[in-house]
């Protein structure tokens, strides 16, 4: 495939996010709904309290090695598309194509569907006409049916607001998105504060056991869904091209992204063990885990405080992925392996508007049709797998181009970013194993992109 060249006239993306701003994407990106369920999950599995906080400690490791192994590779290709770039680089326009491909059919798209719609539920319980799933339209489309309802339409609403933001440039959209990731990341430093200074809880529970089914593996288990908690830690890496001097601030905007995120979900799995024992943790029912927790420590259910936090924070994550996922996308198209009129820059906002809202649009049809809505569940371990790959295009570079211009150099190089490709490896072949049915559906998806690939390159 080739190129399309930038002429003097032709806009272009602005440089003109700072490190904090790309870390506050990371911590809106990976700050989600995991850290709220998959602890009761981690609970289940490992015997000790201590080993619970261990997995989370490795999981937070492994997610950092991941993170320098991307600064190394975005600050020596600082351009649009995190691992699409690298895989490029490194394996080929297919694989890069197939990264693309399932970020815009589910990866960011169908992730920011399912999101506006928890969004539009967690409203509900402040306006319960928000949540209502009575449908209002129904269009009987063969194999896909469209049913709007109150739900959708708030989640609807989300999506085109938040896109809107974006689409105007990255001085309002750094702005809204800043002010959104602050009040997240604030809530979550009030609730472990009051919780481990004025809370009754108990700090003997840390040394409490209980029996699970299987003690041997139960660590390795509990390690997959806490990698999953992680997943966005690379968020920084698909803006690289609008960060401002990204040799030195792509590196910095990862690791203090990354670290800022383990150091909350270690905090708050010692705040989710000092107000109860582990045994009583792995048990505490869906939905309920702050609920449960603010009893505990305070004496009454902060139900409407918790709901307000979900609000925001939802809405944060959202906001993340619509300003990081069209960067992909625009990556592909400028490459000409996706729609031509998506490499196109807005000349005005200098964002990559016609990306933003093919994204918004697809996000749109997944919203509206419960056929579509399984695609993020079947091609979830998509994360983990391309991840893992774009890790590993580190050390194809790095023997293939032992003399490139590397502002950074990826720390423990090479065993941390070995390990993190090998974690990644044991995570996907145990999908494979336990949800074979599942990852094979998901694998279809992947590979429908195959034919468009070279559709795309004989259009090219």
């Amino acid at each position: 495939m080739t190129s399309t060249t930038s002429t003097s006239t032709t806009p272009s993306l602005e440089r003109r996010l700072g490190p904090f701003d790309a870390a506050a994407i990371i911590l809106s990106n990976v700050i989600g709904g995991g850290i709220f369920f998959v602890p009761i999950l981690v609970a289940g599995l490992v015997p000790v309290a201590i080993g619970m906080l261990g997995v989370w400690v490795l999981g937070g490791v492994l997610a950092f090695a991941g993170a320098m192994a991307y600064a190394e590779l975005a600050a020596l290709r600082p351009k649009s598309g995190g691992e699409y770039v690298y895989l490029r680089e490194a394996f080929g326009p297919l694989a890069a194509f197939l990264t693309g491909w399932t970020s815009f059919v589910a990866g960011f798209s169908g992730a920011i569907a399912a999101s506006a719609l928890f969004l539009a539920d967690a409203i509900g319980r402040f306006f319960p006409v928000a949540a209502d799933r009575t449908p209002i339209v129904t269009v009987p489309i063969p194999f896909l049916p469209l049913v709007l309802t109150n739900q959708t339409l708030v989640a609807l609403v989300a999506i085109v607001a938040l896109s809107f933001v974006h689409m105007r440039g990255l001085g309002p959209g750094r702005i809204v998105h800043n002010i959104l990731a602050g009040l997240k990341v604030s809530g979550i430093l009030i609730f472990l504060a009051l919780g481990l200074s004025l809370g009754s809880g108990e700090w003997s529970n840390l040394g409490s056991s209980h029996e699970v089914v299987a003690p041997g593996t139960g660590w390795l288990l509990a390690l997959i869904p806490v990698m999953f908690s992680f997943s966005g830690w690379n968020a920084a890496a698909y803006v690289a091209e609008e960060i401002k001097d990204p040799g030195r601030n792509v590196p910095i905007a990862l690791g203090l992204g990354t670290a800022a995120v383990v150091a909350i979900y270690v905090a708050l799995n010692m705040l989710y063990l000092y107000a109860m024992p582990l045994a009583e943790l792995a048990v505490v029912g869906d939905g309920r885990l702050t609920d449960t927790v603010a009893e505990r420590l305070f004496g009454f259910v902060a139900g409407n405080v918790i709901a307000i936090f979900t609000i925001v924070s939802v809405a944060a994550s959202i906001s993340a992925m619509v300003l990081a996922g069209p960067r992909v996308y625009f990556a592909m198209a400028r490459d000409g392996a996706f729609l031509p009129s998506v490499a196109q820059v807005h000349p005005t906002y200098r964002t990559p508007a016609r990306a933003i809202w093919a994204q918004a649009g697809w996000s749109a049809v997944l919203v509206v049709s419960s056929t579509l809505s399984g695609l993020v569940n079947y091609t979830g371990f998509a994360i983990v797998l391309f991840s893992g790959i774009a890790v590993a295009a580190l050390f194809v570079l790095r023997r293939r181009e032992p003399d490139g211009v590397r502002p950074f150099n990826a720390w423990g190089y090479p065993l941390a970013p070995g390990l993190f490709v090998a974690a990644s490896a044991a995570m996907i072949g145990h999908r494979l194993w336990t949800e074979p049915s599942q990852t094979l559906y998901g694998l279809i998806i992947i590979g429908l992109g195959i034919p468009l690939y070279y559709l795309f390159a004989r259009k090219a």
